[in-house]
């Protein structure tokens, strides 16, 4: 698919000088070795209006970034599970309201932690369960392993749960164990960037009777044309266009995954709806056109706009923000002025947020440091890809909200 700009970027209100700020940014992050590669899109309206890509898909073989190269996204695998979630919801097959332990028993009578350690610790019962809103919203009381705040992080830790090691379980398997750990805090009474979405995965493979794998190619990608968007990369054309991942700690930047052997070259015992895909610049910004277009692109209709806006709208309790309901802890956004929403943090102050852009806009990022966002009331939404580890190593979100609207000029 041609990513190349289809309008000139002054019809739909874009300084197209204003627009090379922007490369001067994400430029330098590759020239000082920050980062290996940056492919960023921008569309206005409808339009592709600035697209760049810079840098190497993998450095020591001086293979440079190609448009159809294949990235890890992470995080942004969840809007993706979100969506399907979604589809099976608009077919009355499950309701939002629906306690997990209906499709998934193991989340039957969860349990809050109250002391102790990883080795030894006291629960009490939790004031409800878990339903399926919650796992949309991150709002159900499970964590990630990899946070390192909380006691339950640790629990997790120990059964190799949520620590970016692959796992060898299924799917069903990581659910059973999940389901069988204290909760950080009761359902719906706080907000902690969670294995949730893995459970959301779980529920859809419940209730639609396919693997995950199977059901996002079937109802989405294929219907779609997403053709590079799976849980691995096999076959020789593919496996040439796969990127090498990169790891920063300790001041150093290291290959963490390199492109000839990585895991992601056969199927993974575990699909994670949470973080499992690679994607495509062509592939991801069809995802990301199909949600500005209120669920449809190219005649295909995946959710209904309301749906859509239904998801992008902050479900907080009392219209909160992530700083008011999250614990200590890390999530793909900052905190300040954004809500959550069914798979998207959602902006509710611009201003608290210090960040331009629109009271609605909505989106989410991966751990390689990739990152989309959707402005309804600017018509205006872009894809940013690299592959770098963690994603809060650099400001690189915030420094592109901020060239990318500077650009706006109507």
């Amino acid at each position: 698919m041609a990513l190349e700009p289809t309008i000139d970027p002054s019809e739909v209100g874009v300084d197209p000088g204003r627009l090379a700020r922007i490369d001067e940014l994400t430029h330098a992050y590759v020239d000082d070795g920050r980062f290996p590669f940056v492919q960023l899109l921008v569309s206005r309206r409808g339009e592709i209006v600035h697209h760049d890509l810079y840098g190497y898909a993998d450095r020591d073989s001086d293979r440079t970034i190609r448009d159809d190269c294949i990235v890890r996204v992470y995080s942004m695998t969840k809007p993706v599970t979100s969506v399907a979630l979604m589809m099976l919801y608009e077919q009355g097959r499950i309701l939002l309201e629906d306690p997990v332990s209906k499709y998934l028993p193991a989340f039957a009578e969860p349990r809050v932690f109250t002391s102790g350690n990883q080795q030894r610790y006291e629960t009490r019962e939790a004031a409800r369960e878990i339903t399926v809103h919650d796992v949309l919203t991150h709002m159900s009381g499970l964590t990630y392993g990899f946070q390192n705040q909380h006691a339950v992080d640790a629990i997790y830790r120990t059964h190799g749960l949520g620590d970016f090691s692959p796992s060898t379980r299924s799917l069903s398997e990581e659910m059973e164990l999940l389901g069988s750990l204290p909760l950080q805090f009761d359902p719906g009474t706080s907000w902690c960037y969670s294995m949730s979405t893995d459970v959301c995965g779980a529920i859809v493979e419940v209730v639609s009777g396919m693997a995950l794998d199977e059901f996002f190619e079937r109802e989405i990608f294929e219907p779609l044309k997403m053709p590079d968007t799976s849980f691995w990369v096999e076959g020789e054309d593919r496996c040439a266009r796969f990127t090498t991942n990169h790891l920063f700690f300790g001041g150093t930047t290291s290959v963490m995954d390199p492109w000839d052997k990585s895991l992601y070259h056969r199927r993974p015992p575990m699909l994670s709806g949470g973080g499992g895909l690679v994607s495509t610049m062509a592939d991801y910004h069809r995802f990301v056109r199909m949600l500005e277009r209120g669920g449809e692109l190219d005649g295909v209709r995946l959710l209904s706009p309301r749906t859509v806006r239904y998801m992008a709208s902050n479900h907080l309790p009392d219209g909160r923000d992530l700083n008011d309901m999250g614990q200590v802890g890390f999530a793909e956004s900052a905190m300040e002025g954004m809500g959550f929403g069914l798979g998207f943090s959602v902006s509710v102050s611009p201003q608290e947020n210090r960040a331009i852009g629109s009271r609605g806009d909505y989106g989410w990022g991966g751990a390689a440091s990739t990152a989309f966002r959707i402005d309804p009331a600017e018509e205006l939404s872009f894809v940013f890809l690299t592959q770098l580890l963690p994603s809060s190593t650099y400001p690189i979100r915030r420094e592109l909200q901020a060239t990318i609207y500077q650009a706006l000029v109507d």
